[in-house]
Order: structure tokens, then C-alpha cells, then sequence
């Protein structure tokens, strides 16, 4: 397997683009990754997305994109994986890359959610779920989740307040990102006075319907990367579970996050103690909890302290959503885990502001689809 670099990276800001079409997000993302004198090296163009069918009128993406971007006759595709798409689709660009098929591969990221009334977005994004015992029954994933906090509550004994350090956090580092939706602080005050969507899950605990794109450039060839400091993909791992939350023998084991996480470590050579930031998927804060347990950041049912004891801030002991994350720089489904690589790559150059991350060399990104059923994890280390 070759080594793969990250020569390039481009994002829109995230928010609601009330004039702007799925296209021109894609095809903005891709310009600020790509300079226009580069765009024939590309080998493939990989679109991770969720929703342009049920949301945009638009299959057929990776063409589309193509198209639009001016990439000119390459291999394009779409790839699926509920809010795990864009994970999907890096990691099928690392593979592509590694494995000598692809010198250099594109990876796109996009989401176009706010042109729909939210039933109807809401209605799109339950497709992720099982169609038949759990969109069947009206089952939203924010139900999905306020069940699993629920659960997580009484077996351990916290409080619904306890997981107020999670929003407080995001909405902190966001503040220093230019890119982000919420680019302001938000105090434990302002968790327990946010409204309930469904208890015990309120508008602090979850990310928000938006719009978004991001793009990242993979090579094998390092010159491509001019005078940047390396960034090379060392680890990938992905593992799914069953889709319904109910069929799980534990559903408050993220089995698929622990067996990613653990495939991207042994394939980074890394444990997960050597990880200086980890970009996780906190659509929910429980989930970020859950994330934290299965990867082996905390043990069974102490997740939750890292965020009581301020350890995951920026120099914490382990940073998470150090640009915002899912709750504050905002959750294009589609587009997520390509923003989250791109986030991190930030943190390894040094470009994070108020928010960096001293001294940080090696970063995790996890990207969930469901309510956990599909999980791609990936480890990126600086070089030089």
C-alpha cells in the first residue's frame, strides 16, 4: 500500500444558503481544493451525500459534480451512507489511492437540506433508520437518541445538566471558526434554559438542519504538496452494526465506532492515547459520549466526565469538535466527515486560531451514519 497525502482542501461555509443550489456549493468547495490548472490530474471524483434525491431532485451526482466543476470525462460517483456518507466516501478515496488505482482522487463532500420545510427534512434524514421497525412506528432519529440518552441517564446515574460541557465546548471553538454556523459561546445557563425537542434531548444537545460542502485532494505523490506541511492518512477503519437501535444487544455500546476506531489504530500503528485531537460525530451529545467509551477514551459509563472535568477543550486531554464539531460548525449530513478531515487537518498545521490545539501531530476523525449502524473512522498525522 502506498503512502496517501492530503494535498488540498476547500470548504463553503456552513449555514442555511437560501439562494445557492446544491451545485454551486459542490462546485465551490472543489475550486478552493483544487486550482483550476490542477484539475486534470484528477484521477476520480467521489461525492459523499446523503439526500439529493429526496432534497435537491438531483441523482446522477458524481456526474453532476463533474460536470459543474469543470473535472471534464473522469470516473464520478455518489456514495451513500446515511450521515456517514462523506466518511464513506474519503475512505473509499484512501483506498483508491493506496492501492495504486488512483494517483490522485478527489473527495467531495455536499448537503443542501434547508430548502424543504423540516417534516419533510426530517422525514428524508429517517431514511437512515430501519424503514420497517422503526420509520414504521414514527420513530425520528431524535427520538432514537433521546431514548438512548434516556437510557444512559438512568443507568449511570447523571443528570440531563452533566452533558452541558459538550454545547458549551462546541459553541467555544466555534466562535474561532470563520466557516462555522453558531459562531457563538453559549453557558451552562443557556443549556438548561434551551427548550425540549424530545426529552431529554433539547435544542443544545443537537446539530442543526443546514446546508454545506467540503472537498479534500488525495495524492501519493508528496511534491504535490508544495511548500504545506505534510498531512498523510496513516489509519482507516470502518465497521457497521444492525441499522435498528432495538435489535443491538447493547445500545449503549457504539460496537462499529470501537471495531473502526480499533482497525484505524493497528492500521496507523497508534493506540489511542497517542490521538492529540479527535474530530467525532456529536450530532447528539449523547452520541459524543458513546463515541468517547467505544473508542477508548474513557471507560464504560465515564464518557461523560471528560466534559465535567474540562478535558475536552482545545488543551484538554482530548480535544473534540475543535472547530465547532457537528452542534455548532454545523452538520451538512452529506458533507460532515469530509468538513470533520478538513477541520483536523487545520489543527495539524497550526492554522486553528483561537481554538488550536497545542503541539497537535496526530488527529481521529469519526463519521456515523444512523443512529450508529455505519462508522468510519480515519487517522491523520503531521509530517515535518
Amino acid at each position: 500500500m502506498r503512502d496517501v497525502f492530503i494535498a488540498g482542501t476547500g470548504q463553503t461555509d456552513i449555514g442555511e444558503h437560501w439562494d445557492r443550489s446544491l451545485k454551486d456549493l459542490a462546485v465551490e468547495a472543489v475550486c478552493a481544493a483544487l486550482p483550476a490548472e490542477r484539475r486534470g490530474e484528477v484521477d476520480c471524483l467521489l461525492v459523499g451525500n446523503m439526500l439529493s434525491g429526496e432534497l435537491a431532485s438531483q441523482e446522477n451526482l458524481g456526474a453532476c459534480a463533474a460536470d459543474w466543476a469543470g473535472l471534464g470525462p473522469v470516473e464520478a460517483v455518489k456514495i451513500e451512507s446515511a450521515c456517514a456518507s462523506g466518511g464513506a466516501a474519503f475512505r473509499e478515496g484512501y483506498l483508491r489511492v493506496a492501492s495504486g488505482a488512483s494517483d490522485c482522487a478527489l473527495v467531495l463532500g455536499v448537503e443542501k437540506m434547508t430548502d424543504l420545510l423540516p417534516d419533510g427534512v426530517s422525514a428524508g434524514l429517517a431514511l437512515a433508520a430501519d424503514g420497517d421497525t422503526e420509520n414504521l412506528h414514527g420513530a425520528t432519529f431524535v427520538a432514537l437518541n433521546a431514548l438512548i440518552m434516556r437510557r444512559y441517564m438512568h443507568e449511570n446515574g447523571c443528570r440531563h445538566e452533566d452533558f452541558s460541557g459538550f454545547a458549551v465546548n462546541a459553541h467555544r471553538n466555534a466562535a474561532a471558526n470563520a466557516r462555522a454556523m453558531f459562531r457563538r459561546e453559549v453557558t451552562g445557563e443557556d443549556y438548561a434554559r434551551a427548550c425540549m425537542v424530545a426529552s431529554p434531548i433539547n435544542l443544545l444537545d443537537s446539530s442543526a438542519i443546514c446546508d454545506g460542502a467540503g472537498a479534500v485532494l488525495l495524492c501519493a505523490d508528496p511534491q504535490a504538496l508544495g511548500n504545506a506541511r505534510r498531512i498523510r492518512v496513516t489509519g482507516s477503519g470502518a465497521a457497521c452494526d444492525t441499522i435498528a437501535v432495538a435489535s443491538r444487544q447493547d445500545p449503549l455500546q457504539l460496537l462499529a465506532a470501537e471495531l473502526s476506531s480499533r482497525r484505524a489504530l493497528a492500521g496507523a500503528g497508534r493506540k489511542a492515547e497517542d490521538i492529540d485531537l479527535f474530530e467525532l460525530h456529536d450530532a447528539f451529545s449523547i452520541m459524543a459520549v458513546l463515541s468517547l467509551e467505544a473508542c477508548g477514551f474513557a471507560p464504560r459509563g465515564r464518557g461523560l466526565r471528560l466534559a465535567l472535568e474540562g478535558e475536552i477543550g482545545p488543551r484538554g486531554r482530548v480535544p473534540i469538535a475543535t472547530r465547532g464539531g457537528l452542534k455548532a460548525r454545523g452538520h451538512p449530513v452529506g458533507a460532515t466527515g469530509v468538513l470533520q478531515v478538513i477541520d483536523a487537518v487545520a489543527q495539524l498545521r497550526g492554522e486553528a486560531g483561537a481554538s488550536q490545539v497545542p503541539e497537535a501531530r496526530v488527529a481521529m476523525t469519526q463519521n456515523i451514519g444512523g443512529s450508529g449502524a455505519s462508522i468510519y473512522t480515519h487517522i491523520l498525522e503531521a509530517e515535518g
